[in-house]
């Protein structure tokens, strides 16, 4: 047999955002009825300057689809001494029925296309329907990806920002407002650019409190992405006390997430949160209830999302016959 080989390019050219959000959607309703094996990602720390390597599998049952994504990050040294990114990501697709690997592909854009999608999911069932103005609290890759996948599910008039880095913050600026025309306001603090938040985006690489409880107001929804293991945290914990807590995967947030914070310190038990977005999506619980609710989505990210993903990515290219073809014999 042969093995479909597809290059971050040819990713790239092969899915839009919308069929990226329709694909974690699906992953999110696939995870709440038990069409799902997604055991503990395994992740390798090594000494410093070098970063960590994580990897994560999941089967779907709907699609006969295993997937497994090894991704790299913070290895701060790679463009300079290796001449390589700084992060990466790999995806091997296996056909469930035979185990036969069918496609390799690049799975660095993979990682940051779907977990922008999750973020515009959690906007459609947990933002106020009024919403128009979004705060970024970071200004990286992900904030860009979390804009531009928002985009597809309402309409946004101002983004108010802010990062710890001036010149991140203007390239942010120029970057977002020549790609959609949407214009940034920088702020001159944290609690300036949350105070205009309908709906607020954390994506730092944050260890401490990033974001006060007193900052937000009421009928805010909370996107938090930066926060995916243990040691990093961007928001007060006290935000969760009142709020609506919706997790994409509880045993992974309780364990690594945003949520395991205000649970540590004994604000909230586990009973209070409201449930995982599948079951929202499913209409197993609600969403949003009241325009005064503060909701918060907890993703911590989750193999099946790759899963969903990839799988478009590799239909796509049989359709239009785009990859290389090899074969290990």
């Amino acid at each position: 047999m042969k093995t479909l080989l597809l290059t971050k390019e040819e990713v790239a050219s092969l899915i839009s955002m919308k069929e990226v959000i329709d694909a974690v959607a699906q992953a999110y309703k696939a995870f709440n009825s038990e069409q799902v094996v997604q055991p503990d990602y395994i992740g390798i720390h090594l000494p410093p300057p070098r970063g960590e390597i994580d990897f994560k599998i999941g089967y779907c049952k709907t699609n006969e689809l295993i997937s497994m994504k090894a991704s790299s990050g913070g290895f701060i040294d790679n463009p300079a001494t290796h001449d390589v990114p700084n992060s990466m990501g790999t995806v091997l697709l296996f056909d469930a029925r035979s185990c036969a690997l069918i496609c390799v592909m690049d799975g660095s854009l993979l990682t940051h296309l779907r977990t922008g999608a999750s973020g515009a999911i959690s906007v459609q069932v947990l933002a106020r329907k009024n919403s128009r103005k979004i705060t970024t609290i970071g200004t990286g890759n992900q904030a860009r990806m979390q804009i531009r996948a928002i985009r597809e599910v309402m309409d946004i008039e101002e983004i108010h920002a802010w990062s710890r880095n001036p010149d991140a913050l203007c390239r942010y600026k120029v970057d977002i407002e020549r790609e959609f025309g949407i214009p940034v306001i920088v702020a001159n603090s944290k609690k300036e650019a949350v105070e205009q938040a309908d709906i607020l985006i954390t994506t730092t690489r944050g260890t401490g409190s990033l974001v006060e409880a007193g900052w937000i107001r009421p009928g805010t929804h909370i996107i938090a992405i930066g926060t995916d293991q243990k040691g990093k945290q961007e928001l007060d914990p006290a935000i969760f006390r009142h709020a609506k807590i919706v997790n994409d995967s509880i045993s992974q947030c309780i364990e690594k997430g945003e949520t395991w914070h205000p649970l540590n310190k004994g604000i909230i038990v586990k009973s209070d949160i409201h449930g995982e977005i599948g079951e929202i999506l499913l209409g197993i619980k609600p969403g949003r209830e009241s325009d005064e609710e503060i909701t918060v989505f907890d993703s911590t990210g989750m193999a099946i999302q790759d899963n969903t993903t990839s799988e478009k990515i590799y239909r796509n290219a049989l359709e239009i016959n785009v990859g290389t073809f090899f074969g290990f014999l």
